[in-house]
């Protein structure tokens, strides 16, 4: 889909996926995965887009969320090594909601929920 990452770190999974419904109706990103720490009092929402697409996003969740954000990030076209890490996140996402991982094409992959 693009070439950045944006992460929204914020406390509380109510307000994380406020955070998430925000940043996908403000602009043509998608969702990547999403952390989840201490027993969900901390969240990490990963979405993926076009740079200024992502950067729109993460700012107009972060200035109208129900939570200001713990931190936040832009990543324009990010090291094999962070993009690595965030598809490990998506895997082990997917795992546990027992999706399957199809391949759309050499670049882009997105996920499905077996029926």
């Amino acid at each position: 889909m693009g070439k950045a990452l944006g992460f929204f770190e914020i406390s509380g999974v109510v307000a994380a996926v406020d955070a998430l419904d925000i940043m996908c109706k403000t602009a043509d990103v998608e969702f990547v995965s999403w952390e989840k720490k201490l027993g969900g009092r901390l969240v990490t929402v990963i979405i993926r887009g076009n740079v200024s697409a992502v950067r729109e996003a993460i700012e107009t969740a972060a200035q109208n969320g129900i939570k200001k954000p713990v931190s936040k990030a832009v990543i324009a076209n990010p090291h094999e090594e962070v993009e690595r890490i965030v598809q490990k996140s998506a895997d082990r996402l997917a795992k546990s909601k027992g999706w399957a991982l199809e391949k759309n094409d050499k670049e882009s992959e997105s996920f499905i929920k077996e029926v």
